[in-house]
């Protein structure tokens, strides 16, 4: 099984077809040089197409940590109704 790329790799790639096909070479023949299906191509187009590698990378942190906060609520949550239940008397 292949590794999939990381988003900085992606980014790369999809420079390096640009550089292809402003050389003149067809989008098909871009594809094949970068590797890859073309519906992959056109997915990371539409997903990555006008970011800098830092900023893939940044926007890649961000959702690690929004991620990891995200659980961190679910952790709590419980434990929030249970002092709300707890201070209107109810246990």
């Amino acid at each position: 099984m292949a590794k999939r790329p990381k988003p900085d790799q992606i980014v790369a790639k999809l420079l390096q077809a640009d550089v292809l096909i402003s050389q003149g070479q067809s989008v098909t023949a871009a594809i094949r040089a970068i590797g890859g299906p073309e519906a992959t191509y056109y997915r990371w187009r539409k997903d990555y197409g006008g970011l800098s590698s830092s900023l893939v990378r940044r926007i890649k942190d961000l959702e690690t940590v929004n991620a990891r906060l995200r659980e961190a609520i679910a952790d709590l949550t419980p434990d929030k109704l249970i002092l709300q239940e707890a201070a209107r008397g109810n246990v």
